[in-house]
């Protein structure tokens, strides 16, 4: 039996008088105490953990002040703060053992947009492609790039000071900041706006923190002017962390304070808004993917893309393609990005041209190509290939690649694990090709595995070497490498921290400026936040103060990991291998991962969350000498005795149910999942909640008493064909609403579906389909059998939408083919959902051996629905290894496909239009999918067009249940419901069950599947 684990890490005393204070004075957001959301902060896109007090989420800038004003409070001068937005940082700079606090969850509000002036003002909470997204009606875009741009923050942009591509031509963060609204620790309010001598003199009087700190930091930049002209060098990636060099402009006229509050890293202020400029969207844009025969020669090729005008040059080395040639986003750029016959491809420019003038981008991009051809004909610089693009969806297709490409580098096997701690170093340009192969030669003396990537028009190139962090000896290697990378850095002019702040890496500050200038710094440091309060230890500390700086061999993630066994972090390294990149907070509300986050904004309901307390539930079972391998295998070689059960019920209902125990917490996250498997395929560290919550549901499970729902759920497979034996009698039975009532309060379910009248068998009424004879299949010939397709059947279409199954049927007979329905036999997905592991085993044993059997007549195994038929290929490989078998069941576009070369083909009829809503499983294990079904349809001469949906919030069962209903309404409208207002919907598809389920409850519509389209475009044709 699973024990009860009681670590909670807990919270000071003055932190907890702090935060009731707090709450008393008024404040309006969130105050999160629990060990699951501090949890979920305690990590970030690095390798550090620092577990925070708490957690603090305000809604407006009343409550930032207001955290800033009960903070004066002298008993409460020791409390810290951090300020947090997407958390995608790569070097620990939100972190923090103080009190986090999280402007992204309610601070996301766009408050005014003038395109006659071409500024916007938002609060920071806002993320980046948030922002675009809102924009673009009117023909703007805010420009800097990045690579994690749908779910990083304006806040977050501005206190990194970010860049990406594009960065020659567009800048940095800070060259689009107009003004700023910070709040100092002290609660009061700094509005920055670029002042003259005069209206500074005129702001400083004051004696509040905002005042001082505008006194003291004009005076720093005036008297110490030559030095940090001396000091700064001229690069397009000029990060410092204080960027005292255009705090003035050349003329010493002006002063705008933000340019110090831009790459701060939270450590002088709260950012609360932003007004910032912003950009008209070029109207062309062509982006030419130039080939090269070494990673070296496109280093050394790319100062001739910026003679060229380009706008940005970004560099790809093979092992990073590689890795994207390996996962689903490749098939979306596969015929971008071909192979060149005869040569190896090892790296790549992708160098973009874009102007508001076609005429002038077109004159670019030939002079450019003209140059290229040359240089392939001379078999020069290493250039052996190239195409040009200039689709728009295709552009964005290749970014997408390199941008997934970034997170795909994490999902190395092996317990070594890029990572990023010297990986945004820049040099001037024309030193960057002699850097790197020093640096590479670094790394390849201490042979060490790496990808590299980055932006070469800027000098700066993201290295990211593998290392096994559990190791002791690997974490001391990545200090020794970082010292060496500093020095190399310094050697050519350059930075080690180019693009992604410091962090961690705030130690090598001192060095770098100098005692003399690092102390000028710490000086207006000590004038906004003089007791080191602000994001402590990063950047530089207050002068007077004995304070330290965080250190690169700080706490990091490896030290907890290491304390699980081995063979226990193997076991789950679909949890354990989680690099917190965070592309599951994707702010994008068609994109299937990650529904529960989306909605509830709460990091403990994301992948990145699930998987960390998983992490920290395995490190708490191992302190306590428990292998959760162990008791596996015990529950699923043996069913419980009586006083296990008795003990279950006791430790749920008894005297001790109220008691702590970490695993309610990690429960409390693991029941949010939609298990809609998303993650799986799109996370690029593959981090797959379902799986690993399955296996935490069934440990859980073995100390604690299921709800009644669970058990209905889990055996709904055996009980479904006595109810449809008399389905009206069912029917008439659930449908009151007495009846509805009761199995709400009772089991916990509402909307119950009715089962299909007339049923399958009824609705078939005799046909041949319906006679599955196995001794008689065996006798057909092999040749025979080719005209035959067994259809798999699944629980929920064929007892509650039995129309779709009979429709397929008839279009099978329609294609010439002879169907044939195989006897109902449970797939066992619900019980895996519900974390019912032996029982699913025993199913998917019994299911499998069944399958295997009629796979070896060699006809196609057909079934509907996506989700259950991809079930007999995950889970069941999961469950079951190699017992498994080979057979395959395809779903009804993969069977279809393969046989359109031998059907007649139609022309186009545009004005047969129709509209696909796939299933969020199906769109991300199989991402052609939708393209498949286009082509199939096309055969017929319909048109289909996908539809951009994220997840329909039913999945399964999880939105018939009562505790559910508000997430799964609420997920349902972030995407389906508007698209689905949008269209006609009688010509709406649904390829799932639960997809059409959802729709019937809240539109009253009954969705057809693509099956049941197809055969009436079928039937209309003859």
């Amino acid at each position: 039996m699973l024990p009860v684990l009681t670590h909670q890490n807990s919270i000071d005393d003055v932190v907890l008088s702090y935060l009731s204070e707090l709450e008393n004075a008024g404040f309006t957001g969130d105050i999160e105490q629990n060990y699951a959301s501090r949890l979920a902060v305690a990590t970030d896109n690095s390798v550090y953990q620092q577990l925070p007090q708490a957690v603090v989420l305000p809604r407006t800038t009343d409550d930032l002040i207001l955290i800033g004003q009960v903070g004066q409070n002298p008993n409460f001068k020791q409390v810290t703060f951090s300020a947090r937005g997407g958390g995608t940082g790569t070097n620990g700079q939100s972190l923090t053992p103080g009190i986090v606090v999280d402007l992204s969850r309610h601070m996301n509000q766009i408050i005014d947009v003038d395109p006659e002036q071409g500024w916007v003002r938002v609060q920071t909470g806002v993320v980046k492609d948030q922002l675009n997204d809102a924009l673009r009606p009117y023909g703007y875009f805010f420009s800097p790039d990045l690579s994690t741009s749908n779910r990083a923050t304006i806040g977050g942009m501005i206190n990194t000071d970010a860049s990406g591509q594009g960065s020659l031509k567009y800048g940095k963060t800070s060259d689009h900041v107009i003004s700023l609204k910070a709040v100092l620790v002290d609660g009061s309010v700094l509005d920055t706006v670029p002042l003259t001598e005069e209206a500074l003199l005129a702001s400083s009087h004051g004696d509040d923190l905002a005042s001082t700190a505008m006194r003291v930091s004009s005076q720093v930049c005036r008297d110490k002017r030559q030095q940090i002209i001396d000091k700064f060098p001229p690069l397009n990636r000029f990060l410092t962390g204080y960027d005292l060099n255009n705090v003035f402009d050349e003329e010493l006229t002006e002063f705008d304070i933000a340019r110090l509050l831009c790459g701060a890293e939270g450590s002088l202020a709260f950012i609360a808004e932003a007004k910032l400029n912003i950009t008209p969207i070029p109207k062309s844009r062509t982006l030419v993917n130039i080939k090269y025969d070494s990673f070296d020669s496109a280093l050394r090729n790319a100062p001739m893309m910026v003679d060229a005008q380009a706008l940005s040059v970004e560099t790809v080395d093979s092992r990073v393609l590689n890795l994207a040639k390996q996962d689903i986003v490749w098939h979306t750029v596969s015929d971008l990005l071909t192979d060149v016959p005869g040569k190896d491809l090892l790296g790549i420019n992708m160098v973009e041209f874009a102007s508001n003038d076609p005429e002038e981008n077109q004159r670019q991009v030939e002079g450019l190509c003209v140059q290229l051809d040359e240089l392939i004909a001379k078999e020069m610089s290493g250039v052996i290939g190239y195409q040009v693009c200039d689709d728009l969806a295709s552009i964005q297709k290749i970014y997408g690649m390199r941008k997934k490409a970034v997170g795909l580098l994490g999902a190395a096997k092996g317990c070594k694990k890029p990572v990023a701690f010297a990986e945004d170093t820049c040099v001037p340009p024309e030193n960057l090709a002699d850097f790197i192969t020093e640096f590479r030669q670094l790394l390849d003396e201490k042979q060490l595995d790496y990808g590299m990537f980055g932006h070469v028009d800027a000098g700066v190139l993201h290295v990211r070497p593998a290392l096994d962090m559990c190791d002791p000896e690997q974490e001391r290697l990545m200090k020794e490498v970082s010292d060496q990378v500093v020095a190399l850095v310094a050697k050519y002019g350059g930075l080690m921290w180019g693009e992604h702040g410091k962090g961690f890496r705030s130690e090598y500050g001192p060095a770098f400026f100098g005692d003399e200038l690092f102390a000028e710094l710490r000086r207006i440091k000590a004038a906004f936040d003089p007791d080191n309060r602000m994001n402590p230890g990063k950047i530089c500390t207050p002068l007077d103060s004995d304070a330290e700086l965080v250190k690169v061999d700080g706490l990091k993630r490896g030290f907890y990991d290491r304390q699980i066994p081995v063979k226990v972090r193997d076991s789950f390294k679909q949890a354990m291998e989680c690099n917190g990149n965070g592309l599951c907070f994707n702010y994008d509300v068609n994109s299937p991962m990650c529904p529960s986050m989306k909605i509830t904004a709460d990091r403990r309901h994301s992948p990145k969350g699930r998987a960390g307390l998983v992490r920290e539930w395995l490190r708490q079972l191992s302190e306590l000498g428990i292998d959760p391998i162990k008791l596996e295998t015990e529950l699923m070689s043996q069913s419980p005795t009586v006083k296990q059960i008795i003990d279950r019920f006791r430790n749920t209902f008894g005297s001790a149910k109220s008691d702590y125990d970490f695993s309610h917490e990690v429960m409390e996250a693991m029941n949010g999942c939609l298990a809609c498997k998303a993650c799986a395929s799109q996370c690029p560290i593959k981090v797959d909640v379902p799986s690993f919550r399955s296996r935490f549901m069934n440990l859980y499970y073995s100390r604690y008493q299921r709800p009644v729902k669970d058990y209905l759920v889990a055996y709904v497979e055996s009980y479904l064909p006595l109810m449809a034996k008399a389905p009206v009698t069912f029917n008439a039975v659930m449908r009151p609403l007495w009846s509805k009532k009761l199995t709400e309060k009772a089991i916990g379910y509402v909307d119950m579906p009715a089962l299909s009248v007339p049923t399958l068998v009824e609705g078939l009424d005799g046909h041949h389909a319906t006679r599955f004879d196995l001794q008689w299949l065996q006798a057909l010939s092999d040749h025979e059998r080719q005209d035959y397709v067994l259809i798999v059947q699944d629980p929920f279409t064929s007892f509650y939408d039995a129309d779709v199954v009979r429709d397929f049927v008839y279009l099978i007979e329609k294609l010439g083919k002879k169907p044939m329905l195989v006897p109902f036999k449970p797939n066992g997905k619900a019980q895996h959902v519900k974390g019912f592991l032996r029982q699913f085993a025993k199913t998917a044993r019994n299911t499998a051996d069944f399958l295997n059997q009629l796979s070896s007549l060699g006809i196609p195994l057909v079934g509907v629905d996506p989700a259950l038929v991809l079930c007999y290929r995950d889970e069941y490989e999961e469950v079951l290894g190699d017992k498994r078998g080979e057979f395959h069941v395809q779903t009804a576009h993969e069977w279809l496909q393969p046989l359109l070369p031998s059907l007649p083909s139609y022309s186009l009829r545009e004005d047969d239009r129709w509209y696909l809503f796939a299933h969020c499983t199906e769109k991300t294990k199989m991402p052609n999918a939708e393209k498949e079904w286009a082509e199939i349809f096309a055969q017929f001469g319909a048109n289909l067009m996908p539809v951009s949906v994220g997840c329909c919030g039913m999945a399964g069962t999880f939105g018939h249940e009562k505790d559910k209903l508000e997430m799964s309404r609420g997920v349902y409208d972030l995407s389906w419901q508007p698209n689905l207002e949008q269209l006609d919907t009688e010509r709406c598809m649904a390829t799932g069950y639960s997809c059409r389920s959802q729709v019937k409850r809240f539109e009253h519509i009954k969705m057809k599947h693509p099956v049941q389209v197809l055969l009436q475009v079928v039937n209309n044709l003859n």
